[in-house]
């Protein structure tokens, strides 16, 4: 039976060992303590929590001057928020200005599913990688985030992980270690490589078992968990050791991994069949539940494992 976990516990738990340890770790919120299930920290720590209310370009301001003062900020509201009406101060008091600030993107994608495009965050991983000196991550399960928060805290400069909202399986086990710019290779299969970000991860795993199951088709598996900095050449192996490739995303096919692969390849020349899942370039994001919002995109198991086939028929 397959463990489910919430990646924001797995930072949270993070959070609080780095500070119990002597770490000078300060969170700040945007009246989204539920958001991002700092309860536990907050009552151990309630003067290393600081609620701004909903304002957002002051939290980053903020966060900003108090990294200058010496301390390791983390700044935890909701993805498309920080991206959107905090801008201009990600861009210029934390990226520009390479100030000591973690940024934690909640509930990305399209995990606000019925609120629709106001509230879903399908261009975050585009917009953080406009700007320079941000190093850029999106965990696949609750193992995977707890370490890129001890990684984040360690090295000084802007750091942006993209978070979810829910329980998603845990894929890694208690011997796994986050390498930044690394490809992490789940499943060493043939013929087709997937390659899938964040949250549907689940999915694309979901997705090779299937395949696996129903035989003759047995599918690689990546998780391009670091997508600041990458190790091109390593992410350039496995394409080119497989006959076809499938991104998957939940966020828009402009910016995203697709493309990042995309451009990969053209620059090696690399001529290999590719297959982008993810919301329509050029579109907001369908409203509903994310269940129904996947289904809609075909990033989810079944959509996956059907794109998969399709290469495989070529």
């Amino acid at each position: 039976m397959r463990e489910y976990a919430d990646l924001r516990d797995g930072a949270v738990s993070a959070l609080g060992r780095l500070t119990a340890a002597g770490e000078d770790i300060i969170v700040m919120v945007a009246d989204s303590t539920s958001t991002s299930k700092i309860g536990p920290f907050l009552e151990r720590y309630p003067d290393r929590v600081i609620n701004v209310g909903i304002a957002e370009q002051n939290m980053v301001g903020m966060a900003a001057g108090l990294a200058l003062g010496g301390h390791i900020v983390f700044t935890a509201n909701a993805a498309p928020f920080l991206v959107g009406r905090a801008n201009e101060q990600v861009k210029n008091d934390v990226c520009y200005s390479a100030t000591n600030v973690k940024m934690l993107g909640l509930n990305a994608g399209v995990a606000y599913g019925p609120l629709a495009s106001t509230h879903h965050a399908i261009d975050d991983i585009s917009i953080m990688s406009g700007f320079g000196n941000v190093q850029i991550f999106a965990p696949c399960d609750e193992v995977e985030a707890a370490q890129m928060i001890d990684y984040a805290a360690a090295v000084d400069g802007p750091v942006y992980i993209r978070l979810d909202n829910a329980k998603f399986p845990v894929v890694h086990d208690a011997a796994y270690r986050f390498a930044p710019g690394r490809p992490d290779v789940l499943i060493e299969g043939s013929k087709v490589a997937v390659i899938a970000l964040g949250s549907v991860v689940g999915e694309a795993l979901d997705a090779c078992e299937l395949l696996q199951k129903e035989g003759g088709i047995n599918p690689t598996l990546v998780n391009l968990s670091s997508l600041r900095p990458l190790d091109h050449g390593a992410l350039a192996a496995i394409v080119e050791r497989h006959e076809a490739i499938v991104t998957v995303e939940e966020h828009s096919l402009h910016g995203g991994i697709g493309a990042t692969v995309a451009v990969l390849m053209a620059r090696r020349g690399i001529a290999r069949p590719l297959t982008m899942l993810g919301v329509t370039e050029g579109e907001f994001a369908h409203y509903g539940t994310r269940k129904g919002i996947r289904r809609h995109y075909g990033i989810d198991a079944a959509g996956i494992a059907e794109t998969v086939r399709a290469q495989c028929a070529r």
